[in-house]
């Protein structure tokens, strides 16, 4: 037979309601006393019923990620370690976790369609554009959300970004103080905030030493590996070739590796790449990729965190939290020749 709250209850000597408010997380139950209810609940075998939840409390217990068709796939190492994080999380909250990609219908109308059957009670939203339209409709419809990312208009919504600009700056800085000072740039597409972030970071860079920004040396690839290679080709194919090229992913970065190492050039000594990131591939590169740091599981959970107070109705101590990635040298750098 199929064990009741009820049955929960009785063997632990406590009310229906104390138990069930103890097993959904409530606050004004002790700590003490949810342990040793959930110890209850364990040995007696107890799943809750969580259509007869739903209904009661009018949630879905389900949080949506709805991906961009535009070259998102699992296989990439800095999102896989980012969804992981989430679903982590979503599984320490008891959440579902839906994700789709809007293959038959608009963004627009598959976000209208979530929110029209209340299948989710809150959203993460991925690859933000400058004026990104979710934002507006989410807003618009009272829909709780939590962004990866901002845009270029009033971010006035929780978000986790990085300090994209200021970090470039810093591989710039490293590149120069080598003695780089024709030094190439592969960008992502400029529809999205975070690709204009990190170039704007290579040109700030460029300009606080005085240096250039020929237009010949930055070029826009995707986000994979197989565009960073067609654009280290084309970088370094030139007849006055740079002597540094900063990626603004890593993917983008082991792409111009290999094209440079196709060219007959070794990386590190005839020309230093760098990247962004550091997916776990970067290390064991060769040769090792000098790169930006992010913790990307961290901020995976990060986001579900968030998401799950502003679901719940609690203040967020810190609406918008900003990583300040970090600088890691690896051998793809060196002096120039």
């Amino acid at each position: 037979m199929k064990v009741t709250l009820r049955d929960v209850a009785k063997e632990a000597g406590l009310s229906v309601t104390t138990v069930s408010r103890a097993l959904n997380g409530f606050d004004d139950v002790a700590a003490e006393t949810r342990d040793a209810i959930q110890s209850v609940a364990d040995q007696l075998g107890y799943t809750p019923n969580l259509n007869a939840r739903r209904l009661k409390t009018q949630r879905a217990d389900a949080i949506g990620l709805i991906l961009p068709n535009e070259n998102l796939r699992f296989s990439d190492p800095f999102f896989s370690e980012l969804f992981s994080g989430i679903i982590e999380q979503c599984a320490l909250y008891g959440l579902e976790l839906n994700v789709t990609t809007p293959a038959t219908v608009t963004q627009q109308e598959l976000y209208l369609k979530y929110i029209r059957s209340r299948r989710v009670d809150g959203f993460i939203l991925v690859r933000l554009e400058e004026g990104d339209e979710r934002i507006a409709l989410l807003q618009e419809h009272d829909v709780p959300f939590v962004a990866f990312g901002r845009t270029a208009m009033d971010n006035d919504f929780p978000l986790i970004d990085e300090n994209g600009t200021q970090s470039i700056r810093k591989l710039i800085d490293h590149l120069v103080e080598l003695g780089h000072t024709r030094i190439a740039c592969i960008a992502e597409p400029t529809h999205l905030m975070k690709s204009n972030q990190r170039v704007q970071g290579y040109l700030d860079g460029l300009a606080a030493w005085g240096l250039s920004a020929d237009s010949d040396l930055l070029i826009h690839g995707n986000f994979r590996q197989r565009s960073g290679r067609i654009c280290g080709h084309q970088l370094l194919s030139m007849d006055n070739p740079p002597t540094a090229i900063v990626a603004v992913n890593d993917m983008l970065a082991l792409g111009a590796i290999s094209a440079a190492q196709e060219l007959g050039l070794t990386v590190g000594r005839d020309v230093s790449i760098t990247g962004f990131d550091d997916i776990p591939l970067a290390e064991y590169a060769n040769p090792p990729l000098t790169t930006l740091h992010q913790p990307a599981y961290e901020m995976g959970m990060a986001l579900c965190e968030k998401l799950h107070a502003v679901i719940n109705g609690k203040e967020l101590a810190d609406p918008q939290t900003i990583y300040e990635p970090q600088l890691v040298v690896r051998q793809s750098t060196g002096r120039p020749k």
